[in-house]
C-alpha cells in the first residue's frame, strides 16, 4: 500500500500527532458513527506492531476503549506479537477487537521484505492468547507464479488453525507495484494494473477445492468483513448477503446470521440519505444500493449504516467476482 502513497523508501516511522488528538479527529469526523464506523489502526501507513509504533497502536487502542465505543477495530500486521502484547490486547473491554495477522509465504525479499515465518509465528501468539479479542489469518496476496504452489496452499491451509478465521484475497496491481516490478528486472504477474483486487478465478477454485480436502483448519471468507463479523459471532456490517454467491463458502450459522440483520431498506430512507450526501439514488435492488456521485467514503458511510451494499453506478460490478478486477474471469455482459 505505501507504494501508492511515495513513501515506500520512508524506513523510520514517524508520528503526526498525539494520540489524543488522532482520536478527536476520528471521532467527531462527519463520516463517524458510534458503535456502528469499522476503524482500521495503522493499515496504510505502517504497520501497528513495530517496536516504535506499538506503544501508540496499544495508546490509542485505550482512548477509543475508554469512549466506550464497541464499533469494530481491526489491527493489521506482519510483524512480532509476544504473549504481552497479547495481555494488552485482552484488557479492552468495550472496543470489538480484531488482530489480522498477514501471511503471503512469498519468499523474495525483493517482493516482501518481511520474512512469512514471523507472521507465522505472530498468528498462533495471538491466537493461542485470544481472550476478549479475535484472530484473522489474512492470506494475502496470493498471487500466480509467486505464492500459489501445491506447497504454498498447504501451508496456508496449515496456518488457518491459528485463526479464528482466514479471509483469501489477492493483489492490488497498480501502476506503483508494476512500476516497482519493472524497475526490480522482476517477471510481472499480471499484464495490466486495474483498480480492484486481482484473484483469478481458477486460483480461488485451487484454494476453494484444497481446503475442501483439509481438515481442523478455521472457515475461509473472500471479503474481510466476512470473516471479522464471523470471529465475532455477529452479522456481516458491509451486508455481503445480498451478494449471495459470496456465502456459498460460508458456515450455515454465519449465514442465518447475516439473513436475519438484512433488511431491504426503504427507497424513501435512501434517497434522502444519498441526496444529503451529494449524490443521488439510481435504484434499490435485491443486491445493493446504486448511487450516482458519491464517493467511497460517503457511499461506506450508507452502506454500514443500512447494513446493505452501496454501489458505485459508474464502476459496476460483475457476477461471481463481486469486486474483484475482470483479469483472470470470463468475459460477461452481466453487471449488477
Amino acid at each position: 500500500m505505501r507504494h501508492f502513497f511515495d513513501n515506500y523508501d520512508m524506513k523510520v516511522p514517524r508520528a503526526l500527532m498525539p494520540e489524543d488528538q488522532a482520536a478527536e479527529m476520528l471521532v467527531t469526523h462527519k463520516y463517524f458513527r458510534p458503535h456502528i464506523t469499522p476503524i482500521q489502526l495503522l493499515n496504510r501507513a505502517t504497520d501497528p506492531m513495530l517496536p516504535r509504533v506499538k506503544p501508540h497502536t496499544f495508546a490509542m487502542l485505550r482512548l477509543l476503549d475508554l469512549k466506550g465505543l464497541t464499533n469494530h477495530v481491526l489491527v493489521i500486521t506482519r510483524w512480532r506479537i509476544d504473549p504481552e502484547d497479547c495481555a494488552i490486547l485482552n484488557s479492552f473491554k468495550n472496543i470489538r477487537l480484531t488482530i489480522l495477522v498477514t501471511h503471503s509465504g512469498i519468499s523474495d525479499d525483493r517482493i516482501e521484505p518481511v520474512d512469512s515465518n514471523i507472521a507465522a509465528t505472530s498468528l498462533r501468539v495471538a491466537y493461542e492468547n485470544a481472550r476478549r479479542y479475535r484472530v484473522i489469518l489474512y492470506w494475502r496476496p496470493i498471487v500466480p507464479g509467486l505464492n500459489d504452489s501445491d506447497n504454498h496452499l498447504r501451508r496456508g491451509l496449515e496456518l488457518s488453525r491459528f485463526a479464528h478465521a482466514t479471509v483469501f484475497t489477492g493483489l492490488f496491481y497498480k501502476d506503483q507495484i508494476k512500476q516497482y516490478f519493472q524497475a526490480q528486472g522482476l517477471p510481472e504477474p499480471y499484464d495490466e494494473g486495474p483498480r480492484r483486487k486481482i484473484m483469478p478465478e481458477a486460483l480461488e477454485q485451487r484454494i476453494l477445492d484444497a481446503a475442501a480436502g483439509f481438515e481442523g483448519g478455521s472457515p475461509l471468507f473472500r471479503k474481510t468483513s466476512c470473516g471479522v463479523a464471523y470471529a465475532h459471532g455477529v452479522a456481516d456490517y458491509n451486508g455481503h448477503y445480498g451478494i449471495r454467491e459470496l456465502c456459498d463458502i460460508c458456515p450455515v450459522a454465519q449465514i442465518g446470521r447475516c439473513a436475519d440483520a438484512w433488511k431491504r431498506p426503504a427507497e424513501s430512507e435512501v434517497d434522502a440519505f444519498a441526496q444529503q450526501l451529494g449524490g443521488a439514488l439510481i435504484e434499490i435492488n435485491e443486491r445493493a444500493i446504486v448511487v450516482e456521485g458519491l464517493p467511497e467514503q460517503p457511499r461506506y458511510l450508507m452502506q454500514h449504516n443500512l447494513g446493505y451494499q452501496v454501489h458505485d453506478v459508474a464502476r459496476p460490478h460483475q457476477l461471481n467476482h463481486h469486486g474483484r478486477a475482470d483479469i483472470g474471469w470470463p468475459a460477461t455482459e452481466e453487471t449488477l
